[in-house]
């Protein structure tokens, strides 16, 4: 009886039916990879040289999580263009909130540098094949 009930697709079956399709999650996993990795790179200062506990476990836990979304974004991306992203952004966003969180001094040359980078992972991005 319930195989032959037909329901119509609405904007929300049509956007849940995207989301469980492969093809974009690469991409999801990729930036949930950066995320971790710069929330476990902005927790090495506070956990002072792994002398705070709590600290210290969040950073080991954020990147552990890190690498294994990273390893989804390698079913369907070269490694080239996984790790080209990942560190790009991850340089870029960890000076950045430096620069927000623990008043860090950037010069002229260095937001010239970042641009740059930002410019080369969406070459790398725009330009890449998938496997």
């Amino acid at each position: 009886m319930l195989g032959s009930l037909k329901i119509p697709l609405g904007a929300f079956s049509e956007a849940a039916a995207d989301l469980t399709r492969d093809e974009p999650m690469h991409y999801f996993y990729l930036l949930v990879a950066v995320a971790l990795e710069v929330s476990g790179t902005m927790l090495l200062p506070v956990s002072q040289n792994f002398t705070r506990p709590l600290p210290t476990i969040g950073l080991i836990a954020c990147y552990a999580s890190s690498f294994y979304c990273l390893t989804f974004s390698l079913n369907t991306l070269p490694i080239a263009v996984v790790y080209a992203t990942w560190s790009g952004l991850g340089i870029f966003l960890i000076t950045l909130f430096g620069y927000l969180v623990f008043d860090e001094a950037l010069d002229w040359r260095a937001i010239l540098g970042l641009l740059l980078i930002v410019v080369g992972v969406v070459l790398v991005n725009g330009y890449a094949s998938q496997k």
